[in-house]
Formats: structure tokens, C-alpha cells, sequence
């Protein structure tokens, strides 16, 4: 953006890989382009939040605000608390399906940038009296505006309506763009783009540019990416490889060569949900469930878990069986406190190890090296990886088994041919199967958004309405109850029907609290 300032990272800190933004989501969806959108919008985010919600152990998501911009700007949602919260999100999310779907109308050009200034107001404000004296202060916010409308012309109004905003405290603005199956726009002038499922672009320095398709699946996914840990203030992991050895005479030490990268995971632990496995697999313990290498690349700044390669395997000489735990995934860092050079050069050597051990058909064999306990620690037990390469720019990493967790397996080797009648009917019913090529996972569903969402309550009685930051309804509309905001609205000019309303809103928004879902929170009616 032109003639402000950029957009802050925040200073560097202690990286935690749970601990994410938060979050300030802004519908700017015109009509009628939200009769299409809004049935896959609320089903993924209601898949979402049921996990969100339910995650065991420290919370991924911290806070949550959601914003509506149609023919104006409406708090949906003010700044709560993710976790635990699933009730108060469920209703957010039942009125964004009962808003009009019928009209013509679009956004007015200032409605998202007083959507923007408005939730950053509030974020604001909800740090200086909510976050005071937590051990994970509310320092930056990401902004995410989902729209309908050509992403490029949406980032461009942002940048012109924000240029004079002070925006240290937003730590990245992103305007995600729907596509496929939305009605195309009227006018010719500015005509929908069609880019590519995984386009992005970067306008400047300051706003991403995203694409999405009108999918639920796709928007499912988009929301999962918030629980990823995308910290980079850090790298997580240093692989270090053996150097070539020096000839004699040299007696200089051999220094190996450190690739940093960063950690992501494969899946969600089932073990951190309620209701998966035997359903006996749930424990208050928050790390008990998480494997030792996330444990440990969570840890503080001050040193960096690190994975010793000592020998190089065969694909084929691996069995599966001696791996345990979760798989995770090493890809180059991406950590913005090193500078350029350093970060290509990385990438580049991590590259040609990907594809050194796919040409040869290896894997890695590396030692975790544990954290210094300091000078009068105890013996600390290693923990051993095995490390495979992919087509991709990744490596998968996986715990694999030592000699002391051995038990003893004596299995026969299987002899001559089983008997005729055997095969032929084993070979019979194999044939009835379906084959597919690959295992996709996301055509596999185990019902787990419908058992982790019907494990809650559903809310009773009311929940105080927040201010009235929108236009009058039509007559016969449903007026849906809202969660109350913790503080002051953004000041407006309302009309002059709504200007009492507004003013005994604000009055009571900035004296209340927001409690859990497990407390009272839904008290009679006087």
C-alpha cells in the first residue's frame, strides 16, 4: 500500500507451534452472488469449527470475528474465543444461512474498508482489556476478506480506502477470491477472472491474493490452513548431513550441512478428538498424544530441535510395521529473519536432496538430538527417524522403532501355491472389488463433523443481541438473536431512528464479559 506504513510481522518472539493469529474473517459478498455461495460457505464452516472447537490440548485457534458486507457492513460475530466455543459460533453460523439471498444490490465502495477499521477497532480493544496479563498477548491480527467479486479490483479498493489507516497491528491481509459456479456480474467492464485453483498472486508487499473454488470441500480446506502452524518467525528444524571428509593430513573437524527447515503436519491426530478410534483414546494430558518431534520443535528460540542423518537405507529394505506415531512433513524454511540469499541457497540444497534420494531410491536414517538440559542432566534416550523423499519439495519424516522397543515376531514365510479351490475363490472376490489407483482421502468420510457437532449442547434460552451496526430489516425478517460484543463499535453516523438503540448498544457492549460455553451464558429473560 502507498504512503503508509507496512504491515508489521510483529517482533521476534518464542515460536510456539500451536499458537496462531487472530483471526478477522469479512464476507464481501454481493448479491445475488451469495444464493450460490452461502449453503457450501456455512458447511464448511461449520465442519470447521466442530474441530476447531474440539482440538484437545493448546488451542490452535485463539480468537475469531466475522463481518458481513453487503449493501453495508454488519458484525456477524465480534472477538471471541475459538476454543470451546462451538455453540456460539453454530449460531453465527445458522444467521449467515437465514441472510437475504435475493436482490441485486452490491457492496458500497466504503462498506469493507469500515468493515476493516471497524474489526481492527474492536481487536484493538478487545487486546487492551481482555489480554492483559495472559501468557499469549494479542499483539497482530490477520484479516481475511472472502469475496465474489474480481480479487485484483477488491485488493486495489483496499489499498486505496486503507492507505491512511494505521495498520501495525495487522500482520497480514489477504482477499480470497470464490470462483466456478457463481453468477457472472452484469457489468462488462470489469469482468470475472478465471485463474486457476492454486494462482496466487502478491499485489505490493501488503495483500495476498487467493482463489477458491465455490466448493465445500475446497472451503474446508482453506479454513484447515489456519490450524497449520505457519509461524516463521523461526525455522523448526535443522536436518544435518554429513560433510565430505577432509583428505589426510587435515585433521580439521568435519562440519555437516544444516538444512533448515520447517515442520508441518500430515493430519490431525485422532487422538486430540473426541469420539475417534475406540473412543477411549481421549486424555488431559495436552501433549500426551503428540509425538516427540513436534514437541520438541516447539520449543523455544533459543535452540532448534535438530535431526542427525548417520545412515542412508534402501526404499525396499524398510518394513513398514517398525514406524509408529504421526507422519510430519519437512519442507525448506521459510523463516523472514534470514535474508535472501540464504533462504534460496537453502532451498536450493534441499531440492537436490530430494532429488538425489529419489534418483538412488534411499531413505534417511536420523538421530533426534534431545534439547541441553543443562550440565547436570540425566541420560536422555534418542528418538530415530526415518526420513523418505516425494515428487513434491518435501520430505516425510516418521518415528521408526529401536532395539529396545523391539518385541519378538516370528512369522512363517509364505510357502508353495495355497490349494485351487482356495485361490479360486479368494481370487473371485478380489475381482469384485473396485480398484482405485490412488487413496484419496477426501472421498472418504468417517462422519466425524456430525458426532463432534451433535456432542454440544444446543444453546437455550437467548444470547444478548450486539449493536446494531445495519440497516433496518424488511418487514416479516427474522431478527436472530447475537453474541454481545466486549467493546465499542466503531463510531458511525446512524439514522436518527437508530441513534438511541445504537448508543444504549455501545454502553452495554463495553461493560460486558463473554464466558465459556461450560458457564452460564444464557441467562433468562427479565
Amino acid at each position: 500500500m502507498h504512503h503508509r506504513k507496512t504491515i508489521s510481522k510483529g517482533p521476534p518472539s518464542a515460536s510456539k507451534i500451536y499458537q496462531q493469529p487472530p483471526r478477522l474473517l469479512i464476507l464481501h459478498i454481493a448479491l445475488p452472488s451469495w444464493a450460490d455461495i452461502c449453503s457450501n460457505l456455512c458447511e464448511a464452516m461449520q465442519n470447521f469449527f466442530s474441530l476447531a472447537c474440539s482440538l484437545m490440548g493448546p488451542s490452535r485457534m485463539s480468537l475469531f470475528s466475522l463481518y458481513m458486507v453487503q449493501n453495508r457492513h454488519e458484525c456477524i460475530l465480534p472477538f471471541v474465543q475459538v476454543k470451546g466455543n462451538f455453540i456460539r459460533l453454530q449460531a453465527c453460523i445458522s444467521e449467515l444461512r437465514m441472510l437475504p439471498t435475493e436482490g441485486c444490490y452490491g457492496p458500497q465502495s466504503t462498506s469493507l474498508q469500515l468493515a476493516v477499521e471497524d474489526g481492527l477497532q474492536q481487536f484493538k480493544q478487545y487486546s487492551r482489556h481482555m489480554c492483559t496479563g495472559t501468557a499469549v498477548p494479542c499483539t497482530s491480527l490477520e484479516i481475511t476478506v472472502l469475496t465474489s467479486q474480481p480479487g485484483k479490483e477488491v485488493a486495489k479498493q483496499l489499498e486505496e480506502g486503507l492507505k491512511d489507516i494505521d495498520l501495525l497491528r495487522v500482520r497480514r491481509l489477504q482477499v480470497v477470491q470464490v470462483t466456478k459456479g457463481i453468477l457472472e456480474q452484469t457489468d462488462s467492464s470489469s469482468p470475472v477472472e478465471e485463474p486457476s485453483n492454486d494462482e496466487s498472486y502478491i499485489l505490493g508487499t501488503d495483500i495476498d491474493l487467493q482463489t477458491i473454488d465455490n466448493d465445500t470441500v475446497d472451503m474446508e480446506m482453506f479454513f484447515k490452513g489456519w490450524l497449520h502452524n505457519n509461524e516463521t518467525d523461526q525455522e523448526h528444524i535443522h536436518l544435518l548431513l554429513p560433510s565430505k571428509r577432509l583428505p589426510p593430513p587435515s585433521r580439521a573437524r568435519d562440519i555437516p550441512m544444516c538444512l533448515k527447515c520447517d515442520l508441518q503436519e500430515r493430519f490431525l491426530s485422532p487422538s486430540l478428538l473426541p469420539g475417534t478410534a475406540d473412543g477411549k483414546l481421549r486424555t488431559d494430558d495436552p501433549k500426551g498424544d503428540v509425538s516427540t518431534l513436534y514437541q520438541m520443535a516447539s520449543q523455544s528460540s533459543a535452540s532448534h530441535y535438530k535431526l542427525h542423518v548417520i545412515k542412508a537405507l534402501k526404499s525396499s529394505g524398510l518394513c513398514e510395521s517398525l514406524t509408529y506415531g504421526l507422519p510430519f512433513i519437512l519442507r525448506p524454511t521459510s523463516c523472514w529473519q534470514l535474508d535472501w540469499d540464504e533462504l534460496e541457497t537453502n532451498q536450493q540444497h534441499f531440492h537436490a536432496l530430494c532429488h538425489s534420494l529419489l534418483r538412488r531410491d534411499w531413505l534417511l536414517l536420523a538421530r533426534g538430538e534431545p534439547l541441553s538440559q543443562g550440565h547436570n542432566q540425566k541420560v536422555v534416550a534418542s528418538t530415530f527417524y526415518v526420513i523418505t523423499p516425494s515428487h513434491s519439495l518435501t520430505l516425510l519424516v516418521k518415528a521408526v522403532a529401536t532395539r529396545e522397543l523391539m518385541l519378538p515376531s516370528l512369522f512363517p514365510l509364505l510357502s508353495e501355491d495355497p490349494p485351487e479351490d482356495s485361490l479360486t475363490i479368494v481370487e473371485s472376490m478380489l475381482d469384485s472389488l473396485e480398484l482405485e489407483p490412488t487413496y484419496n482421502p477426501l472421498q472418504v468420510c468417517s462422519h466425524l463433523y456430525a458426532h463432534l457437532s451433535s456432542t454440544y449442547a444446543k444453546p437455550q434460552g437467548r444470547i444478548y443481541p450486539s449493536w446494531e451496526s445495519r440497516g433496518p430489516r424488511k418487514a416479516g425478517q427474522l431478527q436472530t438473536n447475537r453474541v454481545l460484543a466486549t467493546v465499542v463499535p466503531l463510531t458511525m453516523t446512524p439514522a436518527p431512528d437508530t441513534a438511541p438503540k445504537m448508543a444504549a448498544a455501545s454502553k452495554a457492549s463495553s461493560e460486558a464479559f463473554l464466558p465459556s460455553d461450560s458457564e452460564d451464558e444464557y441467562p433468562s429473560q427479565p
